[in-house]
């Protein structure tokens, strides 16, 4: 999974938002895999594993962005993925089978806050790449976890520290600084609704009964040069915000970010040379004691 921006809808049309939403989604988990896929890698390849994993549960995977990385890493090894979201593992068994890899993947859906889990058998790694923070009680998941992994199994938390930046800090010119504002108004939304976003996860597993084995934080910064996902990355990223942020945005703000989202104006964000990716990983891996 990867960061998201939820924001509420009229009930009379919440079936087709939903839909309208996941698809939404959808996009940022694909456009997340491809330009961010080498730093998952790495992440993968610096886990304190004692042996490849056999099973291995994706817990909230989303499209399979971390599935297949772990597919690829450990090719004797088979993934249940687990999301919430229909759509989601619609397209990770697309993508499976487009793969020829479906022999090797399991999906469930589940919503992990409710009572009675299905069953995941007992997995020798547990990935949880930016679903945690989604959870009411993260702290009971944990436990649950805890006694779900075989004997010297090995959970690992990936969050990010906040959806990334794209924009040069000076821009746009007539309104520097605008993403910065855009995403102090969504933190506002996350304090209330996601609490445990951007936490330490160390101290939260050692409470639910793991010994943290190592803990490792990854840079990204990738110049706009280096991938042409990117423009239309901080495209959709971008979009996601500004309906979160759109009815406390201060209207010179807003007017600044509509010119940057219109794809078909003169300060379209797809015309841009100057963006990047800016964002940190961090991974925290512990076994059960």
């Amino acid at each position: 999974m990867t960061e998201t921006h939820p924001h509420t809808h009229d009930h009379g049309t919440r079936h087709d938002h939903h839909e309208q939403d996941d698809a939404g989604q959808m996009e940022i988990l694909e456009l997340d895999a491809e330009v961010l896929g080498e730093h998952i890698a790495s992440i993968i390849e610096w886990l304190p594993l004692t042996a490849g994993p056999r099973h291995i549960v994706d817990l909230g995977a989303g499209t399979g962005t971390g599935t297949f990385a772990l597919l690829d890493r450990f090719p004797e090894a088979h993934v249940t993925a687990v999301d919430a979201s229909p759509g989601h593992l619609r397209r990770l068994r697309e993508k499976a089978c487009a793969r020829n890899v479906d022999d090797r993947v399991r999906t469930v859906l589940a919503d992990l806050d409710a009572d009675g889990w299905p069953g995941l058998g007992t997995p020798d790694l547990v990935w949880a790449s930016a679903s945690m923070h989604h959870l009411a009680d993260p702290e009971r998941v944990l436990r649950t976890l805890r006694g779900l992994l075989a004997p010297g199994g090995l959970l690992a938390v990936v969050e990010l520290a906040g959806f990334p930046r794209f924009l040069p800090e000076d821009a746009p010119r007539e309104r520097p600084g605008l993403e910065e504002r855009c995403h102090a108004a969504t933190e506002r939304f996350h304090a209330e609704h996601m609490p445990h976003r951007g936490a330490d996860w160390g101290p939260m597993l050692t409470a639910a009964g793991f010994t943290l084995a190592g803990e490792r934080t990854v840079t990204v910064d990738i110049e706009g040069s280096r991938h042409e996902a990117i423009g239309r990355y901080a495209l959709s990223g971008l979009l996601r915000i500004r309906e979160a942020v759109a009815r406390t945005l201060p209207a010179e703000d807003l007017a600044a970010l509509d010119r940057l989202l219109d794809t078909d104006g003169p300060h379209s964000i797809l015309r841009r040379d100057d963006l990047s990716v800016r964002t940190e990983r961090t991974v925290w891996a512990a076994r059960p004691r």
